[in-house]
């Protein structure tokens, strides 16, 4: 195994490493905040692809797919697991197509949240999305920090503090053109490592065949793709990350930075395209580590750094280590520039006459906060998928109703309110993570069903779906979708490089 001074310095080097092309990258190229929270029309379909790829792929994928086949259902989940990350990916390409044409100038999702439905859905949008964007850098600090604690002995707080910090560093200088440009460089690593760690540790492991083999003596289910538990699994984490991803702001972000439709259908579809077997890839090795009897004595959310610390050489242990550090980079600043916009355009219409700075400073210091909430959670050492499961099921009652406003004109701002807790209603009910304070209620709880994961997603999904068709049906706010985006302006005034100039609005 590789010693812990090594490691460590790998880590560190790649964290400043990262840093400083980030502010080198965006130095000269935030000349507003409309570039710095939108980088409109500036990424072609291979920068697009790279950056997707790149703020979808977190150290999660080292933790939750290798959790999802070793814990819950083996081969189905991990397929699941891709299939559910490819499919969102694929309905932004309409979708994403649709933003551009409804709200040209928009900049965020609470943004045309507020301009289609009003306060109330508004409000909605703002607490589930944020809440998403939170957990999922809480996820990405408890994953980096678990793993380096793990692999090298740092200690869970120190790896939280370190990477997060210096990724705020270089994302509150060059924002989201910052994210794209390391996004693009980090993407053409982390594939080559991705490559090199996996096939590495299937040579150290003995082959294929002996992987293969052991499975089928261990627990032979975990390789059968009708296994009913994992087929579930399967089941209600697509619908878990096709809801959460629909309210990532991250990737509404990625939408309006497209120059073009043609870039925005090729970055998005070939995206979808690579991430399935990088995922197929990853929970591999929660099969192998059941196979291994490495997760006997529980440990399954760690699977894949408990094969690493008991099969990989030195060198793959290495390259590994800087492949969580750059995953984690990777997504961290996306979700910390997505905060970021949500709050510059929240607060752009909220004040009166803005100054740059007002935007400036509001939108990096509750990012800061967020932010340092963030590590000090990823420092407990939560279940990774347990933290993302949590976040997924409000998405999941929500995105219907969000997204037919995208397409119906009829569709008012209470019936997709109605909807939406009409999808969480159900959900929560059946969620096992959520459903504790309601099954506390005396007379409540005796009526609540079974707590399981498949019915509270799919629920959420379904019912909130029917809702929404429901609304249209009997309902015709008579909204003009042309002319959604008429208080949507652009954040166009000159700034200082990589900070406000401090001026009047002029």
């Amino acid at each position: 195994m590789v010693s812990t001074a090594v490691a460590l310095t790998a880590v560190v080097l790649t964290v400043l490493t990262v840093t400083a092309f980030g502010l080198l990258a965006a130095r000269g190229r935030v000349r507003s905040v409309e570039d710095y929270i939108s980088a409109r029309d500036s990424a072609g379909p291979g920068t697009l692809t790279a950056t997707i790829i790149a703020s979808m792929m977190g150290v999660w994928i080292l933790f939750s797919p290798a959790e999802a086949g070793a814990a819950f259902g083996g081969l189905p989940a991990i397929l699941g697991y891709a299939i559910g990350s490819a499919v969102p990916l694929l309905l932004f390409i309409p979708v994403g197509t649709r933003i551009r044409a409804i709200v040209p100038a928009g900049h965020s999702l609470t943004e045309f949240a507020y301009a289609r439905f009003g306060t109330g859905m508004y409000l909605f949008v703002l607490v589930v999305s944020v809440f998403y964007m939170f957990i999922f850098l809480a996820a990405e600090m408890t994953g980096i920090a678990g793993a380096l604690s793990l692999v090298i002995g740092i200690p869970q707080w120190q790896t939280a503090l370190l990477v997060g910090g210096f990724v705020l560093i270089y994302t509150a200088y060059g924002g989201l053109v910052a994210s794209i440009v390391t996004d693009t460089v980090q993407t053409l690593v982390l594939l080559p490592l991705l490559a090199l760690g996996f096939g590495g540790a299937v040579l150290a492991l003995g082959g294929t065949g002996e992987i293969h083999a052991a499975a089928i003596a261990t627990d032979a289910p975990l390789l059968d793709p009708t296994f009913g538990p994992g087929l579930k699994f399967g089941v209600y984490v697509a619908f878990a990350i096709l809801g959460a991803n629909m309210l990532n702001q991250g990737m509404w972000q990625r939408v309006y930075a497209a120059n073009g439709e043609s870039s925005l259908r090729w970055g998005f579809g070939v995206a979808a395209v690579v991430v399935v077997p990088m995922i197929l890839l990853a929970g591999l090795f929660g099969i192998a580590a059941a196979a291994l009897g490495l997760t006997d004595s529980g440990g399954a959310s760690i699977a894949f750094f408990l094969v690493l610390e008991s099969a990989f050489p030195s060198w793959v242990t290495l390259a590994v280590v800087v492949l969580a550090v750059l995953l984690v980079m990777s997504s961290a600043d996306t979700m910390f520039n997505a905060i970021a916009s949500v709050v510059t355009a929240d607060l752009a219409r909220l004040l009166d006459q803005p100054t740059q700075r007002s935007l400036w400073v509001g939108g990096r210091a509750l990012t800061g906060i967020v932010g340092i909430g963030a590590i000090v959670i990823g420092s407990q050492g939560y279940s990774v998928l347990e933290l993302f499961l949590t976040a997924d099921l409000l998405a999941a009652g929500i995105f219907v109703p969000f997204l037919a406003g995208l397409y119906s004109e009829r569709l008012s701002g209470a019936g997709a309110i109605v909807s939406s807790l009409g999808g969480l209603v159900v959900g929560v009910a059946y969620f096992p993570l959520l459903r504790g304070p309601v099954a506390s209620i005396p007379r409540l709880g005796p009526l609540l069903p079974a707590p399981e994961f498949l019915p509270a997603f799919v629920g959420a999904t379904v019912v909130s779906t029917g809702g929404t068709i429901l609304a249209i049906a009997l309902w015709d706010a008579d909204v003009d979708l042309s002319s959604v985006d008429r208080d949507i302006r652009s954040l166009d005034e000159p700034v200082a490089d990589g900070g406000p100039n401090g001026g009047e609005n002029q």
